[in-house]
């Protein structure tokens, strides 16, 4: 899974960051930044709506799976 991190410094400028929470350091950046209360933000893009460049949503994928595997039985005469 990854994480989309709004990071705010001094300047009032925002970072956003992609951590990979499957490796040791990603897992213990995340830990280290949820200490944090003021200034962190975790975004989560399945609450906020807005799915991130080169990702689908559950209801596209599924979808998407439907009509391959519809296409694929058509083709070798399982329907």
């Amino acid at each position: 899974m990854e994480y989309f991190i709004d990071l705010q410094n001094q300047s009032s400028m925002i970072h956003t960051v992609k951590i990979d929470d499957s490796t040791r350091n990603g897992k213990k950046i995340i830990t280290d930044l949820r200490r944090y209360r003021k200034g962190v933000e975790f975004d989560n893009p399945a609450i906020r709506g807005v799915v991130p460049e080169g990702y689908v949503t559950g209801d596209e994928f599924e979808k998407q799976v439907k009509e391959n595997l519809e296409s694929y039985c058509k083709e070798n005469g399982i329907l």
